[in-house]
């Protein structure tokens, strides 16, 4: 029989760490414009941080999902960060098209993008871009990096893959449970 440590992993010092390292990253947030439960985006070194926190705004409603918690959007975006330092390209084309997207939310809403309160109106702005190179270009992008990340398959009943388990055959192919018998 297996037995488990009940007792917390953490110690003083490890807290007094991550307190220690939480305060600076609170601080250069609040000195970017951005709140407290965005700090993530500070850590930003090419996007500036409001177009990041417009990208999981973005990222959310070209693939909505009520179940799923921002965190894997920004997971799906952060690489972006890292493109657009290799590529100035893919940099401008970023922040061009969130600027575009703020401005045509300024125009009818007199918001930002990622302050307009209802999906229905930031939908309809998405619309209006559809054929630019700014959204196809997220919009394939965001079907790999949010849907690769292995801790969303259970969430949407994917198992992951068969092939090394003897493939579907073997592994779940005639458990249709919803079909009537005949």
């Amino acid at each position: 029989m297996r037995e488990v440590d009940r007792r917390g992993k953490y110690s003083r010092r490890t807290f007094l760490q991550g307190a220690a390292t939480a305060v600076p990253v609170a601080a250069v947030a609040a000195s970017a414009g951005v709140g407290i439960e965005d700090a993530w985006a500070a850590d930003a070194t090419t996007l500036a941080p409001s177009s990041m926190k417009t990208l999981v705004k973005v990222a959310r409603d070209i693939y909505p999902h009520d179940f799923l918690v921002d965190n894997y959007y920004i997971a799906a975006i952060k690489p972006w960060d890292e493109k657009a330092a290799k590529d100035p390209a893919i940099k401008t084309l970023l922040e061009d098209g969130v600027r575009r997207l703020d401005q045509d939310a300024q125009d009818r809403h007199k918001l930002g993008y990622a302050q307009v309160p209802w999906e229905a109106d930031r939908v309809v702005l998405l619309q209006g871009i559809e054929q630019t190179d700014f959204f196809k270009k997220l919009r394939s992008d965001l079907v790999v990096s949010l849907y690769n990340q292995k801790e969303l398959w259970p969430k949407f009943g994917y198992e992951g893959s068969s092939a090394e388990h003897g493939g579907y055959i073997k592994r779940g192919f005639n458990d249709i449970d919803w079909l009537p018998k005949v």
